[in-house]
């Protein structure tokens, strides 16, 4: 009941202080007078300024050369740039994650091969050994995020649009969060 109280006395503050600058603001715009521009004539007072730049020009605007996100993440899966994606070049994006958890090679990945992975993660997350996460330690199994360079500018644009190399796929990312699309 006395954090209602206090909220409504707060709340109720918070207005009067409002209302008290928005009055002094418009009483102080009110007694000024309004702008006169140098440059209008004195005979015509509607007509607009002039602005006379004479011969200089400006700067030619820069051209429009950056490809739109979805262009990125289409070349990031085109491999061979013949601008069709095939079916291998689309599952190559994953095959060194599943090689890296296909630990006999056969290319069949077994719960035992899964589980091995996550448990040793488990293990290697858990600090003090007592077979529990807490939020300190499970943060620690969060995938990196992929580093991103600070300006893109100083390099020329055929290295801006060279495809990124696939990242490693987290056992215990069940698809919760969203890849970044970079």
């Amino acid at each position: 009941m006395n954090r209602a109280v206090l909220g409504a006395m707060a709340a109720l503050l918070l207005a009067a202080a409002g209302l008290f600058w928005w009055q002094g603001r418009a009483a102080t715009e009110q007694g000024a007078p309004p702008p006169t521009p140098a440059s209008r004539a004195a005979s015509d007072p509607g007509s607009l300024p002039l602005a006379d730049a004479g011969t200089m020009r400006g700067p030619a605007p820069p051209e429009a050369t950056e490809i739109t996100r979805e262009q990125r993440r289409f070349d990031r899966v085109d491999r061979n740039r013949d601008q069709i994606i095939t079916r291998n070049e689309l599952l190559a994006l994953r095959a060194d994650a599943f090689r890296s958890l296909d630990s006999d090679g056969n290319n069949l990945l077994t719960f035992e091969e899964w589980a091995v992975k996550t448990s040793n993660r488990f293990k290697g997350a858990d600090g003090n050994g007592d077979g529990r996460l807490t939020r300190g330690e499970f943060a620690t199994t969060r995938p990196k995020p992929a580093a991103k360079p600070d300006c893109q500018c100083s390099r020329p644009q055929q290295a801006r649009s060279k495809p990124k190399p696939a990242r490693d796929v987290d056992p215990l990312d069940y698809g919760d969060e969203t890849e970044p699309d970079a």
